[in-house]
């Protein structure tokens, strides 16, 4: 029993840096009706910015804030520059300009700062919780702290403030908001510049528990996307829950199921998309648009 509540809560903490990803991938989705392949590089690059201001002698929350403030620059400028003057063009189009971004990312990353891995420091204390025979990292409570942090940030952002609201029904009813007098090209990428900044925080989460190189968050936007799907992309709600289920049960799999173990347990993750989009492609928080032909 100690084992299995030992596995359930270090997947909860994995679960946690899935989710943020997630939140980030389900954001840009939900503006665009495109998924952002390289939101896993674009996180990657924004904690090698956070790793450059604390050699260079930041503290941690300082190049933390820094990092964040770069990368939603950082991400509205990408949407003005590379992906809206393709935005009118075929999905297909836009997946390519994604990808290529991915590669463009990962090779600067490599070119800067070299492809040898790099250890982060975390911003939790050391000395791990003990319960009974229960052993829980700090930094992996940390991490579901920071994720529902985050879930609870997002809600009162897009419920309570004008430019919330105005981001929703711009990515809702674009054409209603243009009558409205909203800038939806701005809404957009206002969008793309808070999924950047979560993918940010997500990849800071994460370098402690992988140590830092320029590939590390590759198996990590596979979770996401299998997390994305499986709560629904057109629900933060359900990326963050869809986080914790993939964390956990990848978890159980990996240790109850001899065969799996951990070397296999990122086809968990892929098994999970196939089913998903099998059973409810809609995933467990979305809705299904019914469209009248």
């Amino acid at each position: 029993m100690d084992t299995f509540i030992q596995q359930v809560l270090s997947g909860l903490a994995t679960g946690g840096i899935y989710a943020s990803l997630a939140l980030a991938l389900v954001m840009i989705y939900q503006a665009t009706d495109v998924v952002n392949f390289a939101q896993g590089e674009m996180a990657m690059f924004a904690t090698y910015l956070a790793w450059t201001f604390m050699n260079a002698g930041m503290s941690y929350w300082t190049a933390f804030l820094l990092t964040l403030t770069i990368a939603f620059v950082g991400g509205v400028v990408i949407q003005r520059v590379v992906i809206r003057p393709v935005e009118n063009k075929p999905i297909l189009t836009i997946v390519i300009v994604t990808l290529g971004l991915l590669v463009i990312l990962n090779s600067m990353a490599g070119w800067i700062w070299t492809y040898l891995q790099k250890p982060f420091p975390s911003p939790f204390p050391r000395e791990p919780i003990r319960m009974g025979t229960v052993v829980l990292g700090t930094h992996d409570m940390g991490e579901i702290a920071v994720t529902l942090v985050m879930l609870a940030l997002l809600f009162l952002f897009f419920r309570f403030t004008p430019l919330g609201l105005a981001m929703r029904a711009a990515a809702q009813n674009p054409l209603s908001s243009r009558l409205a007098g909203i800038r939806v090209s701005w809404m957009l990428a206002l969008g793309w510049g808070l999924a950047a900044t979560f993918g940010a925080v997500a990849g800071i989460m994460v370098a402690p528990i992988l140590t830092l190189d320029p590939n590390m968050m590759g198996g990590i936007q596979i979770y996401a996307f299998a997390a994305a799907t499986l709560g629904g992309f057109g629900s933060p709600v359900g990326a963050v829950v869809g986080g914790f289920l993939v964390g956990v049960v990848e978890n159980l799999v990996g240790t109850y199921v001899s065969f799996i173990g951990t070397e296999l347990k990122l086809t968990v993750a892929l098994a999970m998309i196939i089913v998903v989009l099998l059973v409810k492609p809609s995933g467990l928080f979305g809705r299904t648009h019914v469209r009248r032909v």
